[in-house]
Parts: C-alpha cells; structure tokens; sequence
C-alpha cells in the first residue's frame, strides 16, 4: 500500500507517518509544505498524481487560531480550499481519502456525542472543519472522516521540543510529564471557557484506527479516539501515576488569557461504539492509552502493536 500524507512533520501527521511505516510496512509519501502548498490546486494534482498512492491521510492545518480570525480567507484556503484540492486528486487517482478532523465540530453542551450527531461548532476552527468535513462528504469518491479527540502523544518529528498547556488537551500530558519530572509544580486548568472533558485520544492509536479505515475500505465518519471520557484534573492524576510521578504537585489554576482567543467548547467528549464495530477495534481505556504513551516518551519507539 502506498500513502499520501499531509502534515507529516506536524503532531497528527509524524504519528500518520510512524504508524502506517513501521507498524504496517506502508510506502509513504509525505511532502513538505514548500514542496506542496495544498492551496495549489496544480501543484496538488500534480504531487498526487506522480505519487500514485492508495490513500490519501489529509492531517495538515493552519495551526494559529489567530490567525484564523484575522485572516478569514487565508483560512478558508487552507482548510477548505486544500481539501477540495485533494479530494478532486484522489478522485483522479481512485484512491481513498481520509480527512482527519476534530471533537470541537461539536459545541460543547452535549456528552458523547456520536458518529451520527449533528454537529454544531462554536468557533472558527470548528467551522473550517465541518466544511472540510463536507466536502469529503459530498465530493469525495471514496471518503471517510476521523475525528480525533484530546489528543496526547509523541510528536515525532520535534520529539523534545517544549510543550505547553492550552485551551484544549493538546500536549496536556506532556507539559504536565515535564513539569512534575523536573519537580516542578503544575497547574492545571479549571475554567467555564476552555475545553474541561474530552474523550483522550493517543496519537498513534488514532493513526492506527485510520490504518483500519483504509484497510477495511470503509467510508463515512469515524471517530479515531478511546474509550473512557474525563475531565482535566481527572486526566491529570492518572496521568501522574501512570508516569510514577508526585501527584501532590498538581494544583488547580486559571487559564493564560492568550490560550481564550476564541470561544471553545466545554465538553467534546464524543461516543465512538459504531467506529469500533465497523474497524474491528477495542477502543483503550484512558490508562491503557497512559502506559502506551509512557513506552513511547521513555523507549522513542512504538509499542508493537496497536493498543
């Protein structure tokens, strides 16, 4: 099997790239953005078709949610436009594309939101999302969405560059990792305006699950996440003793105003039963995803299979 892949040097995508190559033995390509700028509509169609891949992994974003807001057609492009580009391409090649998409196309007030829920976004990143969304969904000839949740792991193309806490879960676990193992406290935020529960997803177990899409030729929208909603502070002592760190260290603060720079939602934690019968997959438990992660920070490899 071969593989397009865009993002690959970004968190999502490293993990894309680690997962299909060393776990399934997949040829990929994953060009730069200065090799292809996915705006380009002819410089896509060109990349894909030299390529010739079976599938397509579309994980690339414009990752500045300030920028998103201050300019609205640079981000329309970059999310919308580029996937509209790259599921005209796949079309050409008659390979499958999977678009990788996000919990926050929901708002918020509804818990474990599933496969079939409406969505209904609350800030501009969820917006451009559910647009990409649909565009798989009404133009692609073999399409499939994986949305990703609270999302933790190894970026594996900057595996030891800082971590920060932010709105949502992103590198929630590794900021907090690095600040208890240096004995520093950590505080982790507890706010109405941020996101306060997810459904935690490893990186590299959300890759695997896109494996399986691909694999199982399946379609429509799935969500690549565990399997056990919690809240921050929840996540936080686990993550602690998991890693065998000082709990103790933990304490409740309020979030850096730069991290609100858009409304976010409350609660994204999102159901995934359907994604795990039609994949063949036993979604992990938030400690099973923990123990996996700590192999990953402490070994700089995979576990040997998927969790």
């Amino acid at each position: 099997m071969r593989a397009f892949v865009t993002g690959g040097s970004g968190f999502v995508g490293s993990n894309v790239v680690k997962v299909f190559t060393e776990r399934h033995g997949v040829d990929v390509v994953a060009p730069s953005h200065a090799a292809v700028d996915l705006t380009d509509r002819a410089r896509v169609h060109e990349s894909v078709a030299e390529a010739r891949p079976d599938a397509i992994v579309h994980s690339a974003i414009l990752n500045d949610l300030g920028r998103l807001y201050s300019d609205r057609r640079a981000a329309w492009d970059a999310y919308v436009s580029a996937t509209r580009n790259l599921v005209d391409a796949a079309n050409a090649v008659r390979a499958k594309l999977v678009l990788v998409s996000t919990d926050w196309v929901f708002d918020g007030t509804q818990s474990a939101a599933d496969e079939r829920t409406p969505p209904n976004p609350i800030n501009l990143y969820g917006v451009l999302k559910l647009a990409s969304e649909l565009v798989v969904a009404e133009r692609a000839r073999d399409g499939a969405v994986a949305r990703i949740s609270g999302v933790n792991g190894v970026h594996w193309a900057r595996p030891t560059g800082p971590r920060t806490q932010d709105a949502g879960f992103g590198y929630f676990v590794a900021s907090m990792v690095e600040a208890l193992s240096a004995g520093r406290p950590f505080s982790v935020w507890v706010s109405e305006d941020i996101n306060m529960i997810a459904t935690p997803s490893l990186a590299s177990a959300s890759a695997d699950l896109m494996w399986r899409i691909i694999d199982r030729d399946r379609r429509g929208i799935f969500h690549c996440c565990g399997g056990e909603p919690i809240g921050r502070w929840r996540l936080a002592e686990q993550a602690a003793d998991a890693f065998g760190l000082d709990r103790s260290l933990l304490r409740e603060g309020r979030p850096d105003p730069v991290a609100r720079l858009a409304p976010v939602p409350y609660d994204t934690s999102i159901a995934a039963t359907a994604t795990a019968a039609a994949l063949d997959a036993a979604l992990p438990s938030v400690r099973e995803q923990l123990v996996e992660l700590r192999h990953e920070v402490e070994t700089g490899s995979l576990a040997a299979a998927a969790a």
